[in-house]
C-alpha cells in the first residue's frame, strides 16, 4: 500500500527541515551558519529593506542572534559560499560549486539565445573586461563607463557582459557591500581546493539536484523537485525519476482534506517519528522564505493562500505593498504590514490581517508583540509604533 501522510504530519516534516519548528538557537561560529545555509540548500538574495533585506530575515528566522555582517563575512572572508542563479540569486554552500558546472551553462546560453531582452555584446568586449579586472582587481559595475545600447531601458553592454561572465563562473561575487556586488576573477575567489575538484558528469549532476531537492523537501512533486533549484528541465527531473532508488510513493492529506500524490525520502517513516512538538512563538516570516517562496505549496499544505503584492497597483491590492506571512507553531494565522522607518529609529505596524477563524487574544498578541520586537533588533528600529486600529 503506498504510504499515507496525515496534513499535520507534512506540514511538520515540512517545516522541521527548513528549521522553521522548533524555537530557533543561537549560531557561536561562522562555520553552524554556514550549516544552517547547507541546511536550506540556498538562500535568496534581495535588495528590497522593508524592515530586513531577505536573506538576512531568513537566516535570522532561524537564529535569533544573526547580524547581516555575518553572511557578508562568509562571503568575502571565510569563503564558506558562493553566490549564482537559480530561481534567483542566491548564496549556496561552497560544496555545490562542483555539481553547479550545468546550471552555468544553462545560464550562459539563455543569455546567448537573448532570452534576457538584451543582445550579447562581442568576445571582445567580455575579454576586455575581464583583462580589467585581472590587472586592477576587483571591481563593481559602476567602475566601468560604458552607454546603454539601443533603447534606454537595455542594460549596457558592460553590464550584460559581467553578468555573462559571472554566469558562466569565469568571475565570482567576492564581496557584497551595502549589497554592491563586486566582481572578481573566479580563481582569486573561490579556494583552489574546491575549484581542483573534477565536475560532475551532467547525468550526475541531475541526480544530485533531484535527491539534493528531495532530501529539504522531505516530499514533494516532480515540479516541486525540478524547481527546487531551477538547474534542471522537468523532462530530466521525470526521466531521472524512474529511478526509484531515491524516493518511495506516498500520498499527502493536504489542507483540505484531500490526498496528493507525491514522491517521498525513502526515510519518511522515520522523519514523521523523529518530527519534534512544534514551539508555539509567533513567527514573523519574509515573503522569499523557503517555507513560503513556493506559494502554491504553502496553499496546499497550509492552506494559506499568499501572494506579494509589491508589483500590483495600490488600488488592486488585497492586503499590503510588502506584507510578512505570521507562522505560529505549525500554522499561518495570519499577515503583518510592518515598515522600518530608520530615519526615526521606529518600526511601523501599519495593519495586522488574521486568518479565517483566528481570533488575536491576549496571549497571541503578547507573542506577536515579542517577536516585533525582536524583529526591531534586526532592522535597528527599536521603537514600535502601532497604527491605530492596526488590528481589524
Amino acid at each position: 500500500m503506498v504510504l499515507r501522510i496525515t496534513n499535520k504530519d507534512t506540514r511538520r516534516i515540512w517545516l522541521s527541515l527548513q528549521g522553521m519548528l522548533a524555537m530557533p538557537a543561537g549560531i557561536k561560529t561562522r562555520a553552524s551558519l554556514s550549516g544552517i545555509i547547507e541546511q536550506l540548500g540556498m538562500v535568496q538574495l534581495d535588495p528590497l529593506r522593508v524592515v530586513a533585506r531577505a536573506h538576512d530575515h531568513i537566516l535570522w528566522s532561524r537564529t535569533p542572534n544573526y547580524r547581516p555582517e555575518m553572511l557578508e563575512n562568509l562571503l568575502s572572508k571565510d569563503r564558506l559560499i558562493f553566490e549564482h542563479f537559480t530561481h534567483d540569486a542566491v548564496v549556496l554552500p561552497l560544496s555545490v560549486w562542483p555539481k553547479w558546472t550545468r546550471q552555468r551553462t544553462r545560464k550562459c546560453e539563455q543569455m546567448e539565445k537573448g532570452s534576457w531582452g538584451t543582445p550579447l555584446p562581442p568576445a571582445n568586449h567580455r575579454q576586455n573586461i575581464l583583462k580589467r579586472i585581472a590587472d586592477e582587481g576587483p571591481l563593481t559595475s559602476r567602475d566601468f563607463d560604458s552607454k546603454p545600447q539601443g533603447e534606454t531601458w537595455r542594460r549596457s553592454a558592460h553590464r550584460v557582459s559581467l553578468d555573462y561572465l559571472w554566469h558562466s563562473g569565469k568571475l565570482a561575487t567576492a564581496a557584497r557591500p551595502n549589497f554592491s556586488k563586486v566582481f572578481d576573477l573566479t580563481e582569486r575567489v573561490i579556494p583552489a581546493e574546491i575549484l581542483s575538484i573534477p565536475s560532475l558528469e551532467d547525468d550526475e549532476q541531475i541526480s544530485w539536484l533531484c535527491r539534493s531537492a528531495l532530501a529539504r523537501l522531505g516530499f514533494g512533486t516532480q515540479r516541486e523537485i525540478k524547481a527546487f533549484y531551477d538547474a534542471a528541465d522537468l523532462i530530466e527531473v521525470r526521466a531521472f525519476a524512474n529511478n526509484t532508488d531515491w524516493w518511495q510513493p506516498a500520498e499527502i492529506e493536504l489542507a483540505d482534506g484531500s490526498w496528493y500524490p507525491v514522491l517521498a525520502r525513502t526515510d519518511i517513516r522515520a522523519l514523521i517519528s523523529a518530527t519534534e512538538t512544534p514551539s508555539l512563538r509567533m513567527r514573523i516570516v519574509n515573503p522569499f522564505d523557503p517555507i513560503v517562496r513556493d506559494r502554491d505549496r504553502a496553499k496546499r499544505l497550509f492552506g494559506f493562500d499568499y501572494r506579494i503584492e509589491i508589483y500590483t497597483p495600490a488600488a488592486k491590492r488585497q492586503y499590503g505593498y510588502y506584507v510578512y506571512p505570521l507562522l505560529e507553531g505549525d500554522r499561518f494565522v495570519g499577515r503583518i504590514e510592518v515598515q522600518a522607518d530608520r530615519k526615526t529609529d521606529t518600526l511601523h505596524i501599519r495593519r495586522l490581517w488574521p486568518e479565517r477563524g483566528v481570533v488575536f487574544g491576549k496571549g497571541r498578541l503578547a507573542r506577536l508583540e515579542a517577536e516585533l520586537k525582536r524583529l526591531s533588533q534586526l532592522s535597528g528600529t527599536p521603537t514600535l509604533h502601532y497604527h491605530q486600529d492596526y488590528l481589524q
